[in-house]
């Protein structure tokens, strides 16, 4: 049981209605194609339904007639049928309706199954073939400070502390379940070295900062693609840049081996404990502890416990 009391959801159902039928073909997905050389940008949202903040930035986009002058742009609202289940009250029932989408981005898992989500990937696969950038929004479920979650590519890595925010970055190497789509194909950490690739946490779900945060990066991952100019975006867009980002590495993921899991404390995240051996919580009344001093723990989170979910990742600074 999770030691986490219910938090309130203020962040406003977005209305779709105008932008799910998209301007390809594809539902919700939109493709402006400037006719000039550049970089070919995809921006994805509700890969996992109750994450709305994506959705928001890129609604807000759509609304301010923004366009590519370099390359071209590509926007798409991914789980649009997670997204028709989303209550306030019972939100988490919204993350997917079969299965996790950001666990089915490999070749294997793209080839079988009908799951409602492997359907989906696979009418938004060709668009994110074609993609060199990619960034793709998301929110948490408990924590409130956003992350870039960069992946292991030293390129990607580069990109997010050039953006400027957020304040944290965090360098792992995805989920044991499955591959997520900032991992696919040529975004892999080993894949094609001119593109780039992140995942950007952009705090708690329900939070109206969460928002924010999307549209601030969107506007800066927009301005490092090239494919627009600086006044082509709102200033409005842009949030204060952090100080100094910091980077973190993920060394190692804590998974739960059945539904008895329950952390020490209601960890919130980026907690950084300074001896090894702390106690950070029990799976199955055995005691899960920190490996070495200094640990970071990063997006604690018992909301979608099961077998085989990361519960929690452990990490060091990276210089």
């Amino acid at each position: 049981m999770s030691l986490l009391p219910t938090r309130p959801f203020d962040l406003a159902r977005p209305d779709l209605d105008g932008e799910r039928a998209g301007n390809t073909g594809t539902p919700g997905v939109w493709h402006f194609d400037s006719g000039q050389p550049g970089r070919r940008v995809l921006l994805t949202a509700l890969i996992h339904g109750n994450e709305l903040c994506g959705a928001w930035a890129l609604k807000t986009l759509l609304a301010s007639g923004l366009a590519p002058r370099r390359g071209s742009l590509t926007l798409a609202f991914c789980n649009l049928a997670a997204f028709d289940r989303f209550d306030p009250a019972d939100h988490a029932r919204s993350r997917f309706v079969d299965e996790d989408m950001n666990r089915v981005w490999s070749a294997d898992k793209l080839a079988e199954g009908d799951s409602q989500e492997r359907r989906r990937a696979r009418e938004l696969l060709p668009w994110v073939e074609r993609a060199d950038w990619l960034l793709d929004f998301h929110s948490m479920s408990n924590a409130d400070e956003p992350l870039q979650l960069s992946g292991l590519a030293p390129r990607n890595i580069a990109l997010a502390r050039a953006l400027g925010n957020p304040a944290y970055i965090v360098s792992d190497a995805g989920h044991a379940a499955g591959v997520r789509l900032r991992d696919y194909g040529r975004f892999a950490p080993d894949g094609d070295p001119q593109t780039r690739s992140l995942l950007i946490e952009c705090g708690f779900h329900g939070a109206t900062a969460s928002a924010a945060v999307a549209l601030d990066i969107m506007a800066r991952f927009l301005l490092a693609s090239e494919i627009v100019e600086a006044a082509d975006v709102p200033a409005k867009w842009l949030r204060p840049a952090a100080s100094a980002p910091q980077a973190l590495r993920v060394t190692e993921a804590v998974t739960a081996r059945s539904n008895d899991f329950r952390f020490a404390q209601a960890w919130k995240g980026l907690e950084k404990l300074p001896q090894a051996g702390t106690v950070i919580g029990w799976s199955e009344g055995e005691p899960v502890t920190t490996p070495y001093d200094n640990c970071v723990l990063i997006m604690p989170s018992l909301a979608n416990l099961r077998p085989g979910v990361t519960v929690v990742r452990l990490a060091q600074p990276l210089a």
